[in-house]
């Protein structure tokens, strides 16, 4: 049985049903540390997919080169650890009332009336801003997406990869351990330099070519070309790259439709202050539809991480349990690509100072860190090298 926290003082004005939109990590996390903090009352969990919580990043990756299989992924890993939460999957959310109690109305027919609601629907993959019907042609960002594109694969040979960020990264990183021959197209210059910056980027981007990946940056896909099936690409250059399977890995936009009408304040995702809170009463939002204040940046911000997911599930649930809350530590994100760890920690600015400082990026292991003017670190970036990553990352704490 779960652990739950002993000798904690909660608020005395606890709700008696929360009900949690979305079986996402972080609503997940959520409902999970609701209960081990101790919380007793009715925790309802929503979900519009029919498939049992599970984890998302092994999808591009092991699930995709057969060594895991849908059981392996599950972030519930017992039976009893999900019996004390009801859980309503296969059914979206379709409406929110959020003048009083919250009332979520489903796609069913029925509502959901609870004292607090916790948002956590996630986001979908966004599509190509052309014709991309044509059978063959994927986005990965569940598990019924990794399934068809695992079984596209087995069949393929020639695979493009639409966008170098980690997505795509790591899915030509799994269809060239299958053996496939594979081209990534990307339409900035420079790959990965939005998230890690120029210099990072040019050194993520090279390991596409080390493992014999064709990278073309600086292009966009003008035209899917096929009847019924996909049978390549034309690019902005006008080359054209045959494919039995395109995967467009483009970014994300957050799931906040189903709530339009509700009163809610929504630019790219639900806005909430730093603890969460919409401007609806007893309405909270996190994970990938939430944009949460930070007080840092002095900005909205949504981070699209598996670490940012659960640690905002976590800290949610303290909130609504009128919990003391913990400190947040650094943002930080993981991939693996090509048989490496990447590991980032922290937040850095262009005008910051980059400097490796152990390692070598031509053997594929070393690590950087960005500082500021005054020579404080800022962020932290590992290849490879975990444990000395860990040292410096506890400095940005």
């Amino acid at each position: 049985m779960r652990q739950r926290t002993a000798g904690v003082k909660m608020s005395s004005r606890i709700p008696q049903h929360i009900v949690i939109v979305g079986a996402s990590l972080a609503g997940i996390s959520a409902a999970q540390s609701l209960r081990t903090h101790g919380y007793t009352g009715k925790v309802t969990v929503i979900g519009d997919e029919i498939h049992q919580p599970y984890d998302r990043p092994p999808l591009s990756k092991d699930f995709l080169l057969g060594t895991m299989e849908e059981a392996d992924l599950s972030l519930i890993p017992s039976t009893e650890e999900g019996e004390d939460i009801e859980w309503r999957l296969g059914t979206p959310a379709v409406g929110l009332d959020a003048d009083d109690r919250p009332k979520i109305h489903l796609g069913d027919g029925r509502a959901v009336v609870a004292d607090v609601a916790i948002l956590a629907t996630g986001a979908r993959a966004r599509a190509l801003p052309v014709r991309s019907d044509l059978r063959g042609v994927f986005t990965l960002r569940g598990l019924s997406d990794a399934v068809a594109l695992r079984h596209a694969l087995a069949m393929a040979k020639k695979v493009v990869v639409v966008g170098a960020g980690f997505i795509g990264a790591e899915v030509a990183s799994s269809a060239v351990r299958l053996g496939l021959e594979v081209t990534v197209v990307e339409a900035t210059r420079s790959p990965l330099a939005n998230v890690l910056g120029t210099e990072l980027g040019a050194l993520c981007a090279a390991q596409h070519h080390r493992n014999g990946v064709r990278l073309m940056a600086g292009v966009t896909v003008e035209e899917l070309i096929g009847d019924d099936c996909v049978e390549g690409v034309i690019m902005s250059d006008d080359t054209f790259l045959p494919a039995d399977v395109v995967v467009v890995g483009v970014g994300a936009t957050p799931n906040v439709e189903w709530a339009v009408g509700s009163g809610l304040s929504v630019d790219n995702g639900f806005l909430t202050d730093a603890s969460f809170r919409t401007n609806r009463d007893n309405v909270y939002a996190v994970g990938d539809c939430a944009r949460v204040y930070d007080e840092i940046s002095g900005a909205h911000v949504r981070h699209e991480h598996w670490s940012s997911a659960a640690g905002q599930g976590n800290a949610v649930a303290r909130v609504v349990l009128g919990l003391p809350p913990l400190r947040r530590p650094a943002p930080y994100f993981w991939s693996h690509q090509y048989g490496h760890m990447l590991q980032y920690a922290g937040r850095h600015h262009d005008a910051d100072h980059f400097e490796i400082v152990e390692g070598d990026p031509a053997a594929g292991k070393f690590v950087a860190c960005f500082s500021d003017t005054a020579g404080k670190l800022k962020a932290v970036f590992a290849m490879d090298s975990s444990k000395v990553f860990a040292g410096y990352r506890r400095t940005l704490g």
